[in-house]
């Protein structure tokens, strides 16, 4: 592939990762989000645009070798907010990819599209025998942007792989990231990994470390060429001094979701608060 990788939210917590570590694996970027990018790398391109503008991302993503979306809403909101952003937004990237002949799309999936999943009594879950178990309309969003990505890889001929990242941060926050973990290192890894899969048609993949504690099967993205080096086990014992082991009787560590699963991320509470 020729050109530069298209990265929607770049300005985000996950994009800000890759726009400095996808230039070390010799990609180069096309940083866009709605606002301007600060502190542009060397050879960085910069584009201010909103996803959900499908003229706008049109133009941004002529010439791009693939693209890497990760704009939008990033947790759970009104239902008028997250289908905007997460849904219309993805339809736009999808298809100003296929205007723009923009080959390949990557698109950031969540956990939270299982959320409602309960943790595996033994062995790891497969993505193929997870079905769709939403925990919150972004949970939605997510289920329906890999039905776009479906649709458009099996209609028009893209290569689209859905990341279904977990907890992505510097280090494990909380006692449920030790399985959830995804570290700085391995989303670059994650990511170039499926930039770099030789004709991957449509792909879900989970996109986690390799966490000792985990709960998901890493085989299908290994099989794109990922190699996760981290694991939030290093972490464990100073978490569970402050929190003690996980009860997995506890409503946030009985399903893979978490919190996300409460009631106070109900709909309406969510709506009332946003």
């Amino acid at each position: 592939m020729t050109g530069p990788v298209l990265l929607t939210g770049a300005a985000g917590q996950i994009g800000t990762v890759l726009r400095a570590g996808l230039p070390e694996r010799g990609w180069a970027v096309r940083s866009l989000d709605t606002a301007e990018v600060a502190a542009p790398r060397a050879g960085e391109e910069t584009v201010v645009a909103d996803v959900t503008d499908l003229d706008a991302t049109t133009a941004a993503a002529r010439g791009a070798a693939a693209v890497v979306h990760l704009a939008g809403v990033s947790t759970e909101s009104t239902w008028a907010a997250v289908s905007h952003a997460n849904v219309e937004g993805t339809y736009c990237v999808l298809e100003s990819a296929r205007r723009a002949g923009v080959g390949r799309v990557v698109l950031a999936s969540s956990n939270h599209a299982t959320g409602f999943t309960e943790r595996p009594a033994s062995g790891p879950l497969r993505e193929d025998a997870t079905p769709p178990r939403p925990d919150t309309y972004y949970g939605v969003s997510k289920v329906a942007g890999e039905a776009l990505g479906a649709l458009y890889a099996d209609r028009y001929g893209l290569d689209v792989v859905c990341l279904r990242i977990g907890t992505q941060a510097p280090e494990p926050p909380s006692l449920r990231a030790l399985a959830t973990w995804l570290s700085p290192r391995d989303a670059v890894s994650l990511v170039h990994a499926a930039l770099s899969a030789p004709s991957p048609g449509f792909r879900v993949v989970w996109g986690v470390s390799a966490n000792t504690r985990g709960w998901w099967d890493l085989t299908a993205a290994r099989a794109l060429g990922y190699e996760p080096a981290d694991d939030a086990e290093g972490f464990a014992a100073a978490l569970v001094a402050a929190h003690g082991e996980p009860d997995p009787a506890d409503p946030v560590h009985r399903r893979v979701g978490g919190e996300f699963t409460l009631p106070r991320f109900d709909a309406e509470i969510a709506g009332a608060r946003s």
